[in-house]
């Protein structure tokens, strides 16, 4: 009879183990299938994020040499028609992130800087300058410096800053979206985000 029990509790014994790991199996075979799927999705948004726009403006500029002292200026001034190609990229590929599976954790740990690059198109107009202060290259350098610092400061201020930030939020709502539905977790900056709205209000 004790040899009876004895067999039936080793069988058990077996039994457990085998179903135990043969479930710890499964689930490690499922993560590291999650981590893969994860890393594929990364992949295909690591790309480069592209939003353009143009911009159109009137600069005036001018410049006054003084000579002998204060008794005599020598003038010269321009009219200068702008128009800008602007375009916001941001290069996916440089994305960096780390994949925790024992964790079940997505962590990205630094979204790439915008590249921004803005391309002046200038036509002058209405050109006058002095015999004693003609128009030299740093003239036409200084109104090109000017011209590219408005635009800049135009651009922060436009739509187009905003909409290159809502495609890229785009493109890392789809992690969010991936993650979630792995019942995975996704971090920026040590924060586990938990919402869409979370990630809408990132600060980057």
């Amino acid at each position: 009879m004790r040899k009876i029990l004895f067999g039936i509790v080793i069988t058990l014994v077996v039994i457990f183990v085998w179903k135990y790991l043969g479930n710890d199996q499964v689930g490690a075979k499922i993560t590291e299938n999650h981590s893969i799927l994860i890393q594929e999705e990364i992949k295909q948004v690591g790309k480069l994020i592209v939003t353009e726009g143009h911009f159109s403006e009137v600069f005036n500029y001018e410049n006054s040499k003084e000579l002998i002292g204060n008794y005599f200026t020598a003038e010269k001034k321009a009219l200068v028609i702008v128009n800008a190609e602007v375009t916001v990229a941001y290069d996916l590929s440089q994305l960096e992130y780390e994949i925790i599976p024992e964790h079940k954790q997505l962590k990205i740990i630094s979204i790439p800087e915008p590249e921004i690059k803005i391309d002046p198109d200038l036509e002058y107009y209405d050109v006058q300058a002095d015999f004693f202060n003609p128009f030299e290259a740093a003239d036409y350098n200084a109104i090109k410096a000017s011209i590219e610092e408005s635009l800049m400061k135009r651009f922060e201020n436009s739509k187009l800053s905003v909409n290159a930030r809502d495609r890229l939020l785009s493109e890392l709502s789809k992690f969010y979206i991936l993650t979630r539905s792995l019942e995975w977790t996704l971090i920026y900056n040590e924060q586990p985000l938990k919402s869409v709205q979370q990630l809408q209000n990132l600060k980057f």
